[in-house]
């Protein structure tokens, strides 16, 4: 059974439906939700499709999914360990010369965010300080969104940084780790990431509202608009974000889709049409801190049972894509940030919210789930 909502599956799934209200009442613009369980397949939207407007968002459009694409990322590359091309265990500088990558540092470590290396989008460290890296908020982000880096240039950035620490000792999400990767993919792939991905992932699995931009700043329709609200000089302003230049977080956060695709390659991914069964276990293996395998979180749900999920933000864009061990209950989502004044610290905690509503939801029936995990 397949539903087509807006005007029917909030009839079929109440609960839904005032879920994603209630997530847009909290101060976001936009929710568009699927959900794929035994009972068949549910979508619908909230909210607005663009300020100013009554449209609701398209429940097939696309959006951009930010850290999510690190999944895709680490497919693409456990395909690679799976033909022999690339070891799991081996010094990433194999795979990546010129860098003079610490030899310590192995795929594994980048794919775990286990490698120390620095964070090239900033650092937080335990003591409360910073290190910044490139622009990412404010008027500063808001002047440079268009502006076009390459790969070598980010990582480049990052090694110029300090280790935050020795090789294999620790874990701290860093977006460097997979600019690496993506770097990887194309020095043993002997193509553009792009192309990569079309030809092992998004083609053979008929994911066409999927796409891997690059530098350009375009969307295609049909789309919901992102907005970025911030303060300069005191002043708050609201800036339409919809386009942008996504190439400053390159493969770590780049691609855009839309629940369907979402659904249909995680759902792949997890029931092991993409990876053969022990590099889907290596994949699923938590590292201890934060729960984090090679390109996803594995989070254990209060009400009982794993879920797989990785989730992914920036300014003006959320994404959601979590699924059984199984592959056959997956939730997907796209939610957008309006005028509202938030400070990055509240937009997280905004987000963290929505996500916990809506896994509690689709889950655990409406019972208590597990902690939501960390914005990316």
């Amino acid at each position: 059974m397949s539903l087509t909502p807006k005007t029917t599956a909030g009839q079929h799934r109440p609960e839904l439906q005032k879920a994603i209200q209630e997530i847009v009442d909290s101060g976001f613009a936009g929710v568009q939700l699927r959900v794929n369980d035994p009972r068949g397949e549910w979508v619908g939207s909230a909210g607005v499709r663009k300020l100013g407007e009554s449209a609701k968002p398209p429940t097939d459009g696309r959006f951009r999914i930010g850290s999510n694409t690190k999944t895709f990322t680490a497919t693409l590359v456990l395909q690679l360990v799976a033909e022999g091309k690339v070891g799991l265990d081996s010094p990433a500088a194999d795979f990546l010369p010129g860098f003079e990558l610490d030899r310590r540092i192995t795929v594994r470590m980048l794919l775990q965010h286990t490698s120390g290396l620095f964070n090239y989008t900033g650092e937080y460290y335990d003591d409360g300080t910073t290190a910044p890296g490139i622009p990412w908020q404010g008027q500063e982000w808001v002047d440079n969104r268009f502006h076009t880096y390459r790969p070598e240039e980010l990582v480049r950035l990052a090694l110029s940084k300090p280790a935050r620490f020795e090789p294999g000792t620790d874990w701290s999400y860093s977006n460097t780790n997979y600019v690496l990767a993506r770097l990887l993919v194309e020095n043993v792939g002997g193509r553009p990431f792009a192309e990569e991905m079309q030809r092992r992932i998004l083609g053979p699995l008929g994911l066409s509202g999927t796409a891997v931009p690059d530098a350009s700043p375009e969307i295609s329709e049909p789309h919901a608009h992102g907005y970025y609200t911030y303060q300069d000089a005191g002043q708050w302003k609201t800036v339409d974000v919809t386009r942008g230049n996504a190439s400053w977080i390159s493969a770590a956060g780049d691609m855009i889709s839309t629940t369907r695709d979402l659904h249909t390659f995680f759902s792949a991914l997890m029931s092991g049409k993409l990876l053969p069964a022990p590099l889907l276990a290596e994949m699923r293996t938590p590292h201890p801190k934060l729960g984090y395998g090679l390109g996803l979180f594995v989070q254990e749900a209060e009400c009982g049972g794993t879920l797989f999920t990785h989730n992914g933000g920036f300014w003006g864009w959320a994404a959601l894509m979590y699924s059984t061990p199984d592959g056959g209950t997956t939730l997907t989502a796209s939610l957008t940030t309006g005028d509202t004044e938030l400070g990055f610290a509240q937009a997280a905690e905004l987000f963290g919210k929505a996500q916990k509503r809506l896994v509690n939801e689709v889950f655990c029936g409406g019972r208590a789930a597990g902690p939501a995990q960390p914005a990316g």
